[in-house]
């Protein structure tokens, strides 16, 4: 490159402003497109969401900024409804990840007279006779050039509606000071989040947080109409890009969100213990022990347990240890990343628990059997245990209820897996579809003949009972209470007997 076009180059950005942009075409599908980066407060001032596009205006939510969905507008409609609950998490985000980083946004212009049926752009035929957008190249080849984003110009965001609305919630916290959490359809939720919190709860610097809207961002524009087309080509070909943008974009799974996520403190030991622990880690001669990336163990599937529950079971076992892991819910600020020495000590921790899953007789049994018979039902396979710890759920229930225990009953992870072993030991855990097995309508729902997830809070209350960590008599008869009404059906309760009995009749079991 000579020192003419070195000096060249270096005059554009001073004559890109704020109705013209310095941009680089592309070409795909028939479709230009122009390249581009914008500050955030660009963003937040002048690009907004295809709902408040003047065609949309009388079928508009203005609660939600969602257009109604009915006959009159399902062929003109380019996006998925707006979800406001993300708002206040992406906002947060951008405050307060050092590393934070937003893909490009996919937008497009759409000049007055689009929506102009007599505008002059239109031909005789309903036809454009130029496009929407208007580009002045600077080269031979139409590659580079300036873009007109004049004020006259709306602009939406077509693909990354919810990473705008995340950059317009961050302008909105540092602007007033607040930022208003909403749910689902823009109902305020709870207590605003206040900008001083931020500062104060993660240790940043005020003035730089002021900073953060004259970061850039790449956006992508392409044009509502291109010449040739009728109205109503262009919305076609406007929609199919979204459609086709996001058919090809696979969102990841809960199990791949674990494996890759750099900031949840729990994701992080859960990784780091997975890959060395003797109980999990791939050995050469055996089957691998951890699904990776489903949230689920197929039936027939020998893996012990999903990355996915694992990294539940560590918020569980962790969380009353590292409470902060979490964020603050009250004022409504999301975790970041902790410390590398809590880190370490997060490891050391939920190391030891799996040492105390991996002596239990159940999980010994591994040597030498396979995890699909011991945890299928009977009546699944004729040598089917039902036994519970072959489950996620099971897994999460025990490292909840063993988290809990030993924040606040004083008993040692020692003395506790001493319990659990004579527990497991006479056929506890087994046997989860059988009325004598104390999971029996908690975990296992017998009219549906499966696994029952949601008794999973009431099964670990029942853990942390039989372990010894209830002692108050309220406790104890709200928690005989609850377990009967689990395991009523039609008004009967089934008793540790098989019988049919008054739900009164249901006791607890003895305390190990």
């Amino acid at each position: 490159m000579n020192a003419k076009t070195r000096s060249t180059l270096a005059t554009l950005p001073r004559e890109t402003n704020e109705n013209r942009l310095f941009v680089q075409t592309t070409q795909m599908g028939g479709t230009a497109a122009y390249l581009s980066s914008v500050t955030l407060e660009w963003l937040d001032r002048r690009v907004g969401f295809a709902s408040e596009l003047p065609l949309f205006q009388p079928h508009l939510d203005r609660q939600t900024q969602n257009v109604e969905r009915g006959a009159h507008t399902l062929e003109s409609i380019v996006q998925r409804p707006l979800d406001w609950s993300r708002q206040a998490p992406l906002a947060q985000y951008l405050a307060t990840r050092t590393a934070h980083k937003f893909p490009p946004l996919l937008v497009v212009l759409s000049p007055a007279w689009v929506d102009e049926p007599d505008a002059p752009q239109w031909n005789w035929e309903g036809r454009a006779i130029q496009s929407a957008a208007e580009f002045l190249p600077l080269d031979e080849g139409d590659r580079v050039g300036w873009l007109e984003v004049s004020p006259e110009v709306q602009i939406y965001a077509l693909d990354g509606q919810h990473r705008l609305m995340g950059v317009q919630g961050l302008m909105e916290l540092l602007r007033s000071g607040e930022l208003q959490p909403y749910n689902k359809l823009k109902k305020t939720i709870g207590q605003p989040i206040a900008l001083a919190d931020i500062v104060e709860k993660y240790g940043i610097d005020a003035e730089s947080l002021q900073c953060l809207g004259r970061e850039t961002l790449g956006v992508e524009f392409i044009p509502a109409v291109l010449p040739g087309e009728t109205r109503e080509e262009a919305r076609r070909r406007v929609r199919s890009i979204f459609v086709h943008v996001n058919l090809m974009a696979v969102p990841l799974s809960k199990g791949q969100l674990a494996l890759l996520d750099e900031d949840d403190g729990f994701s992080i030991v859960t990784r780091q213990v997975a890959a060395i622990h003797p109980l999990l880690r791939e050995e050469e001669g055996r089957n691998p022990r951890v699904n990776w990336d489903s949230a689920t163990v197929a039936a027939k599937s020998t893996v012990l347990t999903t990355l996915q529950a694992l990294k539940e079971m560590a918020a569980r076992y962790l969380e009353p240890q590292f409470p902060h892991w979490s964020g603050d819910r009250r004022k409504g600020l999301i975790p970041r990343r902790p410390e590398d020495n809590e880190l370490q000590a997060g490891v050391v921790a939920f190391s030891k628990l799996l040492d105390g899953f991996a002596n239990l007789p159940s999980y010994q049994e591994l040597e030498h059997q396979e995890t699909t018979a011991l945890r299928r039902f009977s009546f699944e396979e004729e040598t089917g245990r039902g036994n519970l710890l072959f489950r996620p759920v099971g897994q999460i229930v025990l490292a909840q209820a063993l988290g809990g225990l030993v924040s606040r009953s004083g008993l040692s992870l020692e003395t506790i897996f001493d319990k659990l072993q004579r527990y497991d030991g006479e056929g506890g855990f087994d046997g989860m579809e059988s009325p004598r097995s104390l999971w029996y309508g908690v975990l296992y729902d017998p009219n549906k003949r499966r696994v029952r997830v949601a008794g999973r809070d009431l099964a670990a209350k029942l853990l942390i009972y039989i372990l010894g960590g209830a002692e108050d008599r309220m406790e104890r008869a709200q928690l005989r209470k609850a377990l009967a009404q689990a395991r009523t059906f039609e008004n009967k309760a089934v008793s540790f007997q098989g019988r049919f009995v008054q739900p009164k009749e249901v006791g607890l079991p003895e305390v190990l």
